[in-house]
Order: structure tokens, then sequence, then C-alpha cells
């Protein structure tokens, strides 16, 4: 985990009503663990979430009409860092690229969104096959859950 990263985290959400996207193919291993913290994280009247999967396009128009005022997109993330490092990133800083294991990129879908918009991201320490989170992962999942509840 980023070292000052609960902090940047608890400052974007503690007086804005936030929704948490999970993106994921729950079939690649790490690359569900956005799937995962938004099935664990308790929603609030200030946290809600949505769950995408790997087809986040499709939800464009729900993910607008749910009122909120930040949105982050949790999503196993290359960082180039070591698996379950975490790290929260404006959409802006994001390169117009793939930088999840999708085929569209969050800084394009994001051009749809009203609202301030983040990637919550989780380097994955394996997406081949298979519905098993990697040790790491999962307990850098955990502890964000826990953070967040």
């Amino acid at each position: 985990m980023n070292k000052d990263f609960p902090n940047r985290l608890k400052k974007i959400i503690q007086i804005k009503t936030t929704l948490f996207v999970g993106i994921g193919n729950a079939l690649k291993s790490d690359d569900a663990i956005g799937i995962y913290i938004c099935q664990n994280i308790m929603q609030t009247n200030k946290i809600k979430t949505l769950i995408v999967e790997s087809g986040i396009e499709k939800f464009v128009g729900k993910i607008n009409s749910i009122e909120h005022d930040v949105l982050i997109l949790i999503d196993c993330t290359d960082f180039d860092e070591k698996p379950g490092f975490i790290d929260i990133l404006p959409i802006e800083n994001i390169q117009d690229f793939t930088v999840n294991t999708h085929t569209i990129s969050v800084k394009r879908i994001s051009e749809f969104f009203k609202q301030e918009t983040y990637l919550l991201g989780i380097q994955p320490k394996n997406v081949k096959f298979g519905e098993e989170f990697s040790e790491i992962v999962l307990q850098a999942a955990d502890e964000l859950i826990e953070l967040l509840n």
C-alpha cells in the first residue's frame, strides 16, 4: 500500500457521497479483486457500491443515475509494483491506454461520468484463469475493506 494512501482516500471520501464501482473478471484470479472489495464494503449513507465486472461500458447510465459526488473505480491495476500494492489516482492522471486487464481504458470510459472520478488500483500477482485470489492481494483487499468499514 502506498504509505500516504489511507490519508488520501479518507480525504477524498470524508465529506462527499462516494460510489465505489467494482471492476474485474471473476474467472481471472486477482482480476476480480474490485468485485470482492465492493461485495465486502458496508454500504452507508456516504458509501454506495456497484459491481460491473468487466462490462463497465454497459453501466454508464446506471452509474450516472446513482446520486453521488465522487466515483471510485476499483480494479486490479499494473502499477509495476509488488503484488498487493494499492494506490488511488485521479482519473486525469491515468494515461489513455489500458492500465488494467480490460479492453477499454478507464480514462476513456470516465469521459462519460459527470462526477469527480478516481481509479483505486491493486497490483495483482496472478490474472490467469482461476477463481482463487493470491494471498497477498487478498490480504491487501481485506485491509482496504477494514479501512472503509
